[in-house]
């Protein structure tokens, strides 16, 4: 299994990446989890210009994504999808290892 993006989400990513003038070979999107939240979980997403060697390293939609050994435990298996609908507009976790997960949809336990 591994950290999966979606097309749409691999998109915005993307168009970030271009807005903000980074370099596209040189940026990764940083998916993770941190404590905290409603549910104890809660997921963290940033694009940065390192990576560690014990990261786990996704080449998707021409975006490259890093996981670290932690968070992956949790995010094995993740789908990140983006939605632009009338009542928001965001990144989205489908993670089939949370047990329970926020109204919000940013955090999760497991």
């Amino acid at each position: 299994m591994a950290v999966n993006l979606t097309e749409r989400a691999a998109k915005e990513v993307r168009t970030i990446i271009e807005q903000q003038n980074l370099p596209r070979e040189g940026t990764y999107l940083r998916v993770g989890v941190k404590g905290g939240g409603c549910s104890g979980f809660s997921y963290t997403l940033d694009l940065t210009d390192s990576v560690n060697e014990n990261d786990e390293i996704f080449n998707l939609h021409e975006v490259r994504v890093a996981c670290d050994p932690k968070s992956y435990l949790y995010l094995n298996g993740v789908t990140v999808d983006f939605k632009d609908e009338v009542m928001g507009r965001g990144f989205v976790f489908n993670n089939p290892n949370a047990t329970h997960t926020c109204g919000c949809g940013s955090s999760f336990s497991a």
